[in-house]
């Protein structure tokens, strides 16, 4: 029986990684860390928490990532230390230097639960988790901007050789302090149906997208700021995202799909990471 192989973002959810915040949360120093404040750890633990519920509710298995990470406060957004591939992990190599060793750790988390490393990129390679997007299981798109570099994409194409990769360079943003990945701008919740921010979306990118057929769901400047782009699509067209932004929200559902939200003020508004930062799926379909 498969446990592990990953690359979709739609497919129906059976096994992800998670880490419940820690000390380590709570102890940031916001500016350090680019947080919006000091994230209370238990409400941050309690929304967590919840968050969970809703993805054992969809049927997945939670592999508990566990191990002492002391001081790697952004250790809870799992999505961007590794990528699960059909032929097992690779080991990406952070852009953001203070979450450096997050990847080892979760690797072997994940061995420990059956998941063979397939690869690991290297110096001076940089990739995280959130540029890295599936169009399909053998397309993937590769947000290159301050967190992800071309090196990166040329060793991903070699321990990909059967996957077709897509580089889509990213705008400034608000400068390299700042997350802006790939996934900031668009998720992916069903074969055809993609929510993202035109406004940052390049050109070409978006072109892409509707040659292939997707149905794009145009999320507000307001929304934009609250995550509103951030949607973890647990099965085709069935979601999690961060509670208030109802405009997204109504667009979705309107298009079909069925949305639950979770509570966020600690663990996404305060720490800049929504419901798909916060899981790395393990196994899909």
């Amino acid at each position: 029986m498969r446990v592990y192989g990953a690359q979709s973002m739609i497919e129906p959810l059976r096994r992800v990684a998670i880490r419940r915040p820690d000390a380590s949360l709570s102890a940031a120093d916001p500016v350090e860390w680019h947080y919006a404040g000091t994230p209370d750890l238990a409400a941050a633990q309690a929304e967590h928490a919840a968050l969970v519920r809703l993805l054992e509710e969809d049927g997945a298995e939670i592999i508990s990532h566990d191990a002492p990470l002391d001081g790697l406060a952004d250790a809870i957004f799992t999505h961007d230390p590794v990528l699960v591939t059909d032929a097992g992990t690779i080991v990406l190599r952070m852009g953001k230097e203070l979450r450096r060793g997050e990847e080892e750790a979760l690797a072997a988390t994940l061995e420990a639960h059956g998941v063979p490393i397939a690869g690991r990129l290297t110096e001076p390679a940089i990739a995280e988790g959130g540029d890295l997007l599936w169009l399909g299981p053998d397309t993937l798109a590769v947000g290159l901007g301050f967190r992800t570099n071309g090196v990166a994409l040329d060793q991903l194409r070699s321990l990909l050789p059967d996957v077709e990769l897509i580089p889509v360079p990213l705008p400034y943003g608000q400068g390299a302090a700042a997350c802006l990945h790939l996934m900031s701008l668009i998720s992916v919740v069903d074969h055809d149906l993609a929510v993202v921010h035109l406004p940052l979306l390049p050109v070409p990118f978006y072109e892409l997208l509707t040659e292939r057929g997707y149905r794009l769901i145009e999320v507000p400047p307001e929304e934009m700021a609250t995550h509103g782009t951030n949607v973890l699509a647990t099965a085709p067209g069935r979601c999690i995202m961060l509670e208030g932004n109802p405009r997204t929200q109504a667009a979705l559902e309107a298009a079909g799909c069925t949305v639950r939200t979770y509570r966020g003020n600690e663990i996404t508004l305060t720490c800049e990471g929504g419901a798909t930062c916060l899981t790395r799926p393990v196994l899909r379909g």
